[in-house]
């Protein structure tokens, strides 16, 4: 069965709409009389849910944003994390490099908060500084191997973080480097096939083994 929670985001959000919801009933309740308080708690916990559906089913493909660019040059966003370092991707990037006059690499390291809480209590800068270090490693890694890329964080959801990016960099062609799916939270939470079902381009998902620990 669909889950409409991808994220730990929507979870949260769901939790807050619904208890919302039954704040406002439980306080008109209190002011009328029960059945009239128990027929709004009803609705106001149904629209919850229904916006929470809603938002769960994502988006068009035609709604992203994905800024132009010069006619010419071909363009790779990759999403990952520490797994740019496993040859897999590195390989893949060199193959998508071939025969190609021109080519702009652009890498995405999400900033990986580890629980809801840590984000209420503003806890980011530290998992932004994580993912600064991991997109160095990432794109030292890459100039190693002979390619050059530029690098940014993004947010920590990571179909958002390439949507945000996809808006200043105009892609013609996304990579998503994961763990295995033993390993992979990204895979637990259906980012594949969301950003598929999102982004109107071409996308390339990477398993890469023997990379660091389960992040990605």
């Amino acid at each position: 069965m669909h889950s409409p929670f991808r994220t730990e985001s929507d979870v949260f959000r769901a939790v807050l709409l619904v208890g919302l919801g039954a704040a406002l009933a439980v306080a008109i309740g209190a002011l009328t009389d029960a059945a009239v308080g128990g027929v709004i708690a009803g609705v106001l916990v149904g629209i919850a849910i229904g916006l929470v559906l809603r938002a769960g089913r994502g988006s068009l493909p035609d709604d992203v944003e994905i800024a132009p660019h010069r006619a010419g040059m071909h363009r790779i966003l990759v999403l990952a994390n520490e797994t740019v370092e496993g040859g897999e991707l590195i390989e893949e990037i060199r193959n998508r490099a071939a025969g190609r006059d021109e080519l702009e690499l652009l890498v995405i390291s999400p900033s990986l908060t580890r629980s809801r809480l840590a984000t209420i209590a503003s806890d980011t800068d530290g998992a932004r500084a994580e993912a600064q270090l991991r997109l160095e490693r990432s794109l030292r890694a890459l100039r190693d191997a002979g390619v050059s890329a530029a690098g940014a964080t993004g947010d920590e959801n990571p179909v958002q973080a390439a949507k945000d990016a996809l808006r200043e960099f105009g892609a013609d062609e996304v990579i998503v480097s994961t763990h295995p799916p033993s390993r992979s939270r990204w895979l637990e939470r259906g980012v594949v096939e969301q950003l598929r079902s999102e982004v109107a381009l071409p996308l390339t998902h990477v398993v890469v083994t023997g990379a660091g620990d389960r992040v990605a």
